[in-house]
């Protein structure tokens, strides 16, 4: 069991990071939504994520801190990356912390058992099949954001560079007929 969410953790963080794969420094911060959704952003998140869930919570330390997390940071630092953080900066953390969150499923058994002092203290206890099945579907939440921002930044969908999961479709005529239909319910 542990190999399989393990892979499907893996497989999300691939598909996570190819959306910024061919993309200029600006594309990849662009804000794209009212909320300022970004793809350097969502990619930063998750390598606090990686960090807070499979460092912290098992009392792993990682050996960074991020000025970013702390108690005195601007409320959502982690979701957008500054003009001093460049994406090798941001990616390469991420790496890192995927490498370090790696060692930690490996040497940890599905049942061992650690803290998340962030969630109420009636669910605090946690285990790594839980954290493992967390961090799953946290990273393809986020892989499914960047999947639209990249759409609205170049076109550029679908699952990762040799196999985009997308039937062939003519997207210009099915994008006017769901434009249609969507019209007709207004009458």
């Amino acid at each position: 069991m542990k190999p399989d969410l393990h892979r499907y953790l893996r497989s999300a963080r691939e598909a996570m990071t190819w959306k910024l794969e061919g993309l200029s420094p600006y594309d990849v911060r662009r804000p794209l939504t009212p909320t300022g959704t970004n793809l350097l952003g969502l990619v930063k998140h998750l390598a606090a994520m990686e960090v807070g869930y499979f460092a912290d919570t098992f009392g792993r330390p990682f050996g960074e801190r991020f000025e970013w997390m702390g108690e005195d940071a601007e409320p959502n630092a982690d979701m957008w990356a500054t003009a001093e953080e460049s994406v090798e900066d941001i990616t390469g953390l991420y790496r890192r912390a995927c490498a370090h969150a790696d060692a930690t499923i490996d040497a940890l058994d599905l049942e061992s058992t650690g803290e998340v002092p962030w969630w109420p203290p009636e669910r605090r206890v946690v285990t790594l099949h839980l954290v493992l099945v967390h961090m799953i579907a946290e990273t393809n939440r986020h892989a499914g954001h960047a999947d639209i921002v990249r759409e609205l930044v170049d076109g550029a969908a679908g699952l990762r560079p040799t196999n985009d999961n997308m039937p062939s479709v003519d997207w210009p005529t099915y994008h006017a007929k769901l434009e249609r239909v969507a019209r007709e319910t207004e009458a």
